[in-house]
């Protein structure tokens, strides 16, 4: 799409064909397109296609606002999910900020967050089209006197009169994904830099990123959504006393820590642990295992194991029936005896998806079954079990 066919989408006659293509189904496509083209010119009825193409997949990042906005291609893909901008945004708020600067704002997902809470927002783009898309969401969702959209290179921009910066640097290119921070666009450097030029910072980075980049002026936060980790963010100028943060959407739940010593590894006991994706990438599992008495099952394997069932926001818990030496033959007949045929595989330090092991099982019957399989040791183990129920017990949030 150009900006032109964004243009010709903005006009009464865009707008139509757009509201007529809100609820339209794949299979419905030729006839209605071929409909369309005998009232309205083919290259519009073409960008009206795609505009409604892109906000059907983009309801599942930005829910009912998916169907007022405009968005590309790239901005589908790696603009940043409501939730997590909406949270983002709670933060720089609950900062005392006034004014962020938006650097590489694409479609306008975060500026559109800041906005919301009251924050005005500078949101800068060298992509023409992702500008004249940010413009067009902001006049749609009625937040024109907040957002002022400037197409610019980022590294250029002065930032004097914000008291934040926000920077999502590009982290794709047409050959795909970017893992040397370096080759992001702009570099991680330049970034780490802009986020310490105003009394608040915020970076955007990969979740993978190595803790050893971490600059020590930085807390580093880590963000999952419904248990999938999304994002991690440097913040500069919290003033935290921490360095590692694991933030756990939609419950808003944060924990903070990264100073206790690595827990030890016990025997397997009643119940397991399984710690949330963001928890895991914080290096926070010790104060996870803190919380609910437990051990780890292996030094290396971020399982937490104990004879109690403790309330915590932070991780899920099994109760376990069955602990065995990884056996596919004598799982498949335990099941069988069990009746269970829907089996949710869990895994960590074992080679074998659990496709490949669901296929083997062939699972039959009408009771369910939680199978877990791990390294302990040099040995493999498959433990056998289902999620424990909520405790009465004390919380530990």
């Amino acid at each position: 799409m150009e900006t032109e066919n964004l243009q010709d989408l903005l006009s009464p006659e865009g707008q139509t064909l757009l509201a007529e293509l809100r609820e339209f189904a794949p299979g419905e496509e030729l006839a209605l397109a071929t409909r369309l083209r005998r009232e309205h010119s083919a290259e519009l009825v073409s960008a009206a296609f795609a505009q409604a193409r892109l906000r059907q997949r983009a309801r599942a990042k930005f829910g009912d606002d998916a169907d007022l906005m405009y968005f590309t291609p790239n901005g589908v893909e790696q603009s940043t999910r409501r939730s997590v901008a909406d949270w983002r945004a709670q933060r720089f708020a609950a900062l005392g900020v006034r004014r962020v600067a938006d650097l590489c704002c694409g479609i306008g997902g975060d500026a559109i967050a800041l906005a919301r809470v009251g924050i005005a927002v500078l949101a800068v783009d060298r992509d023409p089209l992702a500008c004249a898309a940010a413009e067009a969401n902001a006049a749609a969702l009625g937040l024109t006197e907040l957002i002022e959209v400037r197409c610019a290179d980022v590294t250029e921009v002065d930032v004097a009169g914000c008291d934040a910066v926000f920077t999502d640097p590009a982290r794709r290119t047409s050959r795909g994904r970017v893992f040397d921070p370096q080759a992001y666009s702009p570099p991680l450097s330049w970034a780490i830099e802009a986020g310490r030029r105003t009394p608040i910072g915020a970076l955007k980075i990969a979740p993978g990123i190595p803790h050893e980049l971490v600059p020590p002026d930085a807390e580093a936060e880590w963000v999952s959504d419904h248990g999938d980790v999304k994002e991690a963010v440097l913040w500069f100028g919290t003033k935290a006393g921490h360095r590692h943060r694991a933030t756990l959407l939609p419950h808003d739940r944060t924990l903070t820590g990264g100073h206790l010593p690595d827990p030890p590894a016990g025997p397997i006991g009643r119940y397991l642990y399984e710690p949330d994706g963001a928890v895991i990438r914080a290096h926070l599992v010790a104060e996870v295992a803190e919380q609910v008495g437990g051990t780890l099952i292996d030094p290396m394997i971020a399982y937490i194991t104990a004879d109690r069932l403790v309330q915590t926001p932070y991780a899920h818990a099994y109760e376990i029936t069955d602990v065995l030496p990884f056996n596919v033959k004598k799982l498949k007949a335990l099941l069988r005896e069990r009746k269970v045929g829907t089996v949710v595989i869990k895994k960590r330090g074992i080679a074998m998806t659990p496709e490949e092991l669901r296929h083997k099982l062939r699972p039959e019957g009408p009771n369910t079954a939680t199978v877990i399989l791990s390294r302990v040791g040099d040995s493999h183990v498959m433990m056998i079990g289902s999620p424990a129920a909520n405790p009465t017990l004390r919380p530990t949030d």
